[in-house]
């Protein structure tokens, strides 16, 4: 019994879950040994723009924030809209592996320069930048690419392999999916327009102290 519910439709969706996230978490690590990997002179530039974005958040200086709200829907859109596209041309599963993967490097490369540049104080500022707003970006990319492939999967076995089922409710499902996972990051994009900046200003300082220390 155990062994046919592994097989089945949740059990699937739930091994695709598992994988998703996985390749996210070694792309984090990736992302964060990148850093290391960076030459002398590159790590200095990106210290030193590191502190002049923090000197602005400490006096106050901040963007536009339905500007920036827009900015991040458009961005979070046109990613959901690539994941969506690549599944449904099935022949895009790779691609979607490969973005999973490349949000696990941003994150962690991210992470990885704040804490090589301040330390403990630089977990702190990622904690208030970096991790609210994805704690619900990653996973309503992984579960729209969880979807993705788990419609590629069903276009490859009883498509085009059997030539039977119905595509249609399949695709509906998808869509639901991808349109479900879309209000969840408009969701995510106030959180960075009108909270986030909030946060960083009261954790600014922090890291402006250290950098003047240094």
């Amino acid at each position: 019994m155990r062994s046919r519910m592994g097989k089945g439709p949740a059990g699937s969706q739930l091994t695709l879950y598992v994988f998703v996230g996985v390749l996210f978490v070694v792309g984090v690590i990736f992302g964060g040994l990148m850093v290391n990997a960076l030459t002398f002179e590159q790590q200095q530039d990106l210290a030193s723009d590191m502190s002049q974005y923090v000197q602005l958040m400490h006096g106050g200086a901040a963007a536009d924030s339905a500007a920036t709200f827009w900015e991040r829907v458009f961005f979070h859109g046109k990613w959901l809209l690539v994941l969506w596209f690549l599944g449904i041309t099935v022949v895009g599963i790779p691609l979607v592996l490969a973005m999973d993967f490349l949000k696990g490097v941003l994150v962690g490369f991210a992470l990885g320069t704040l804490i090589t540049q301040y330390s403990w104080k630089g977990v702190l500022f990622s904690l208030v930048s970096i991790a609210p707003p994805n704690l619900i970006i990653v996973p309503a990319i992984l579960m729209a690419s969880a979807s993705a492939l788990s419609f590629s999967m069903y276009v490859v076995k009883n498509r085009l392999m059997r030539q039977n089922g119905t595509l249609a409710p399949q695709m509906l499902s998808f869509t639901t999916t991808a349109m479900m996972m879309l209000m969840v990051l408009i969701g995510a994009a106030l959180l960075e327009a009108y909270v986030s900046p909030l946060l960083m200003s009261w954790a600014a300082p922090i890291l402006d102290a250290s950098a003047a220390a240094i």
